[in-house]
């Protein structure tokens, strides 16, 4: 679990954060969504420990991260998982390699125990045949599947994902949640995703946490959000055209 206590953080005069107070559950798949310009991006910085808050306390397992040694906060960074929007994938390595390197560079695990690692995660993620190609020889989705297998590749309590679904078309977007979810739940992850993907927030959005101009604005399940009479909410969410079918549908069954 992830515990965060009226977080700010402002860059210059800029206040970006306002105060968020919220808790990201273990074996859930969490989402963070609203619209660009709302802090999203900062707020999952900061759970990454790249930013340092001004005011307020971000606890990992009931660990506070301003308390942590340098030391500490070293191996808490290797005990996170992080899927990049892009993939972030080297081009020079093969699949395989990628996977591979967290464990090469952090690790001094021996060579055959990297191996069957690397082959179990990329097994996991239904990659069979791709160890030695190169990104380049694979499709985006499938670039995602590798990014995904990297950031898993060390057994993280948390894994943190920015927009995962960038870029993909909806069918693979879905595989891609789905993906995500199944492995949250079977590892007991803490998983924070980032997105503008309504999809996602319909397909596994346990929690969803929703930011407008720095601030929380609210939070609930997929199942609340339908119900919600936030405005700000409505506005965000319902501006996706499968989110009004889906929205007409739960009035219509409650009628």
């Amino acid at each position: 679990m992830i515990e965060v206590d009226n977080l700010h953080k402002s860059f210059g005069e800029t206040h970006v954060l306002k105060g968020i107070t919220t808790c990201f559950d273990q074996g859930k798949t969490n989402l963070i969504i609203g619209q660009s310009g709302s802090g999203k991006t900062v707020f999952l910085k900061c759970l990454l420990g790249l930013f340092e808050p001004e005011e307020g306390a971000i606890k990992y397992s009931g660990q506070e991260y301003a308390q942590l040694s340098r030391d500490e906060r070293r191996d808490l960074r290797q005990d996170m998982g992080m899927v990049f929007q892009g993939s972030a994938l080297f081009d020079s390595m093969t699949v395989e390699e990628n996977v591979m390197f967290p464990m090469d560079m952090f690790t001094k695990t021996t060579r055959s125990e990297m191996q069957d690692r690397v082959d179990f995660v990329l097994k996991r993620v239904n990659l069979i045949d791709a160890h030695k190609k190169f990104p380049s020889e694979i499709s985006g989705g499938m670039q995602k599947r590798v990014a995904i297998a990297r950031a898993i590749v060390m057994n993280p309590t948390y894994l943190f994902c920015d927009e995962p679904n960038s870029g993909l078309d909806p069918k693979t977007a879905i595989l891609i949640d789905n993906l995500i979810k199944e492995i949250t739940e079977e590892y007991e992850i803490t998983t924070v995703i980032n997105t503008h993907d309504m999809n996602s927030v319909m397909e596994i959005g346990e929690k969803i946490i929703f930011l407008k101009n720095g601030y929380k604005e609210w939070e609930g399940t997929k199942h609340e959000i339908f119900k919600t009479d936030n405005q700000a909410v409505t506005d965000f969410v319902y501006s996706s055209e499968l989110f009004k079918k889906v929205r007409q549908m739960y009035i219509e069954e409650r009628n």
